[in-house]
Parts: structure tokens; C-alpha cells; sequence
């Protein structure tokens, strides 16, 4: 600055204006050659990442370029406040404005950094990820940004002239009425927390609780609740705190969709049933839907009220609902053909009435 000055005070004398105001001047034209400059290198710079194989060159230009811009200006203003000699009432506020000034910007560009970490992470350019581990990267994503601003926070704070010591301190007294206060709070905030760590469930996920009257598909996980979508489109708002007390399944992890029916058919056909079993059982062997390398059972049961039952137990290769429906009716189906076969029926709800014959009458006439 000291040089700038001497460099300047000829010109400012042969102008005749303060040697103050001409410094200033010229620092606000390089600031703005400097504001154009540093576009035109950072567009370079972002035409020569997009031939690069990797993307994380393009994340860290993506954070570093509107703060930088705005860090330039700061420090600027930091060097032109010693030219006015009036503002020395004010300068050591002005400081400690710019100093605020500065923190909030680095904390820009880390909030940035660490949007373009996660949207590179989840890029579609990395393929398919599964639900859950795209619920973890954003989950870390948002908690790095919480821990972030809540540092950054503190650290303005300080600068800005406020006892952190003695908010710490009063913090630690009053946060035991705070936690009373906002208990629930808390502890929706940590059931968000464990549901981002253990990821019993993730976004697209269809879950359901047979203790409470939970089941939908999951849309969003927040830090206090979960919406979740029912099958009659309607929004559930679930704390997230409810989760750490209920039983959950996640039928979208399923491996394989059972089949459980159990068949009967008349007691007329019971000369048919070893061979009906023997088919069924061969006929799911052969189906291309069934998967061979779970459970496959197919045996006679027992002697129902009005039939004889036999079971069959397989495990289709689907999950997805719709097909599996598909393919449990193609199943069944087949079975009523091969019973057909046979030449049996299936059997329904049937009663036999036996009427004893009439007594003779032993009467003399």
C-alpha cells in the first residue's frame, strides 16, 4: 500500500486531488480488472477440466469461483481503509466487520465444496447406487454442512467481539433446561441420526410396521420426520423417533417373494393325489420364475372337513409385487389344469346326509 501510494503521489499532485482518494481509485479498477480476470481464468480452467477423465477438478471450481471473486473484494476494502484518516474511529469495527466478512465467505465455499463432493458422488456417471448408500452420502453430506456453520458460527462470534467461552458456559447450564424443554426434539433428531447410520430403510424404499398402522413407500428422511407415501397416495408424516420403538420390515430388500397356497380336492380323487403332487412338483421344478435354490415343497397334508389338502411352498425369483402376481397366477393356474388332468376337481364345502331306513312296523292287526 505504502508502495502504491508513493507511486501515485505525483500523478495525485499533478492532478491536485488527495493522494488517499487516487490510491482508492486505482485499487477499485484493479478490483474490477481483477473481478473479469479471475472469470476469464476460471472459464479456461473449466473448459480444460471438462476434457479431463476425472470430475473432481470441476467440483472444486465449481465451489472456489463466486467466492473467490468476493474474497478480492474484502481484502480490498481491508487495504483501502487506511487511506482515510477519518475512518479511524471506525476502523477497528470495519476490521472486524471484514474479518466476519471473510469467515462467512470460507464458509461459503466449504458449504460449496461439500455440495459438489455430494452431487458428484451421486452422479449418474457413477452408475446405480443402491438407496442406501446414496441415503448415507447425503446424510453425511448435510451433517458436514451442519458441523460446518455451527463452527463457523462460533468462530464470527469471536470475531465480532462475544465471550464464546461464556456462551459455551452458559450453553452447558442451560442446555439441561433446553434438553427438558426439547426432548422430542432431540430425540427425533437422534432416531434421523440412527436411521442415517444403521439404514434400516433409504428413500424408494417400501416399508411397514406391523405395530403401528405404518406402510408406504419412503420419499423423504429428514432430521425430525419421515414422509412416507401410503398405497392410497397419501402423505405419512412419521417422527423419526418412532422408529427406535417399532418393529419395521422393508419388503424392497426381500430376496425372493414366497408362494404359500394350500389345495384340496375331493375325497373321490384320492386315487389321484400321488400323481397330482408328483406333476405340481415336477411343473414348479421346470418353471423359469420359480428359483430352484430356495425351499420347494410339494406334499399331501391332510384330510380336510370336505377334502384332501396338499400344500405347495416355493419361492418365486421376482420381488417386485406385480410380476410376482403374474407369476403366482400362472402357477395356479397350471395346478388347476394338471388336476383337470387327472380327471379330479377341486373341492368345495360339501355335507353328506345319511337318512336311516324306516323302522318296519311290528304291530298285529
Amino acid at each position: 500500500m505504502v508502495f502504491l501510494e508513493e507511486l501515485l503521489a505525483p500523478l495525485a499532485a499533478l492532478l491536485h486531488v488527495p493522494t488517499g482518494a487516487l490510491v482508492f481509485a486505482a485499487l477499485m479498477v484493479m478490483g474490477v480488472v481483477g473481478h473479469y480476470a479471475i472469470y476469464r481464468i476460471v472459464r479456461r480452467l473449466t473448459k480444460a477440466a471438462d476434457r479431463t477423465e476425472t470430475q473432481w477438478d470441476d467440483v472444486v471450481l465449481y465451489a472456489i469461483f463466486p467466492p473467490i471473486q468476493w474474497v478480492m473484494w474484502v481484502v480490498l476494502g481491508l487495504l483501502s481503509l487506511s487511506l482515510f484518516p477519518a475512518l479511524d474511529g471506525i476502523r477497528e469495527a470495519l476490521l472486524r466487520l471484514s474479518d466476519t466478512a471473510l469467515l462467512l465467505l470460507f464458509g461459503w465455499l466449504a458449504h460449496r465444496l461439500s455440495g459438489g463432493i455430494e452431487g458428484e458422488l451421486l452422479g449418474e456417471h457413477r452408475g446405480a447406487l443402491a438407496s442406501s448408500d446414496r441415503a448415507t452420502i447425503s446424510a453425511v453430506a448435510r451433517l458436514s454442512r451442519i458441523v460446518l456453520w455451527v463452527i463457523a458460527g462460533i468462530m464470527i462470534l469471536q470475531s465480532l467481539g462475544v465471550s464464546v467461552s461464556g456462551l459455551l458456559a452458559f450453553g452447558g447450564v442451560g442446555g439441561i433446561a433446553v434438553g427438558f424443554a426439547a426432548r422430542d426434539l432431540l430425540a427425533n433428531f437422534l432416531g434421523g441420526l440412527s436411521i442415517f447410520l444403521d439404514r434400516p430403510f433409504a428413500v424408494g424404499d417400501w416399508i411397514r410396521s406391523p405395530d403401528r398402522e405404518i406402510e408406504g413407500t419412503v420419499e423423504d428422511v429428514g432430521w425430525r420426520v419421515t414422509r412416507i407415501r401410503t398405497f392410497d397416495q397419501r402423505p405419512l408424516y412419521v417422527p423419526n423417533s418412532v422408529f427406535s420403538t417399532v418393529a419395521l420390515e422393508n419388503p424392497s430388500r426381500m430376496l425372493n417373494r414366497r408362494i404359500y397356497e394350500t389345495i384340496g380336492i375331493r375325497y373321490d380323487d384320492a386315487a389321484a393325489m400321488e400323481q397330482i403332487v408328483a406333476e405340481v412338483k415336477e411343473m414348479l421344478v421346470a418353471h423359469d420364475d420359480i428359483d430352484k435354490g430356495k425351499t420347494l415343497m410339494v406334499n399331501f397334508v391332510a384330510f380336510g372337513a370336505s377334502s384332501l389338502d396338499f400344500f405347495i411352498y416355493c419361492f418365486t425369483r421376482t420381488t417386485d409385487w406385480a410380476t410376482y402376481h403374474g407369476v403366482k397366477q400362472d402357477v395356479l393356474v397350471k395346478i388347476l389344469k394338471i388336476i383337470e388332468g387327472q380327471g379330479a376337481e377341486v373341492a368345495f364345502p360339501t355335507r353328506t346326509v345319511l337318512l336311516s331306513p324306516p323302522e318296519a312296523d311290528l304291530s298285529v292287526s
